[in-house]
């Protein structure tokens, strides 16, 4: 059996984010657990505002189009989403928009339908991020993504990591590692 092929990221393009370190502890539960995790910085695919016009005059934009070929290669996604004033941030809406749009050849929402994925998010605040977690979620299961029932939002996220990435709190860490470990075991069970 092949292992399923999970790709992380986090919404966050900020060097240092909080959601870049999440992410990472979940895909090392999806690893742990049977999974090859391909993990992106959406730092690395800068795309312009989704502009309807932009899209007709010259089609998916090329980072848009090379993020679309790696999701299309990737049976789920571990999302870690900041949150900005209650809801998603800009450059995970934008990456989801830009990605999904249609392309002769291919179905419509290719690389969201029938995806499992497991989200999450850190904030200083004291909520973690968990309004914004509601929108990352609807916007999801809106274009054919499975995400699963867990998810976990950390709180006061500047004082929670150690110097290495890793969780001060090992009860924190483990759930968000269970996190990246369901879509694993889901993955293979469909496989």
């Amino acid at each position: 059996m092949t292992k399923p092929k999970i790709l992380a990221f986090a919404g966050s393009t900020r060097i240092d984010s909080f959601n870049k370190k999440l992410v990472k502890i979940a895909a090392d539960g999806a690893v742990e657990n049977g999974a090859d995790v391909t993990i992106i910085d959406l730092r690395d695919y800068p795309m312009p505002l989704y502009d309807g016009d932009l899209e007709q005059q010259q089609g998916l934009t090329p980072n848009a189009r090379k993020l679309k070929d790696v999701m299309l290669s990737h049976q789920g996604f571990l999302i870690s989403s900041p949150e900005y004033n209650s809801t998603i941030s800009g450059v995970l809406k934008n990456t989801i928009d830009w990605v999904s749009r249609p392309v002769e050849g291919e179905e419509p929402l290719a690389c969201f339908k029938d995806r499992i994925a497991g989200i999450m998010s850190a904030s200083p605040g004291s909520l973690g991020g968990l309004r914004g977690l509601v929108h990352v979620r609807a916007i999801l299961e809106n274009i054919r993504v499975i995400v699963i029932p867990d998810q976990i939002a950390v709180a006061k996220a500047h004082e929670v990591f150690n110097a290495d990435g890793t969780l001060k709190e090992k009860k924190q860490e483990e759930q968000v590692k269970k996190i990246g470990a369901t879509v694993a075991k889901l993955l293979i069970k469909l496989a």
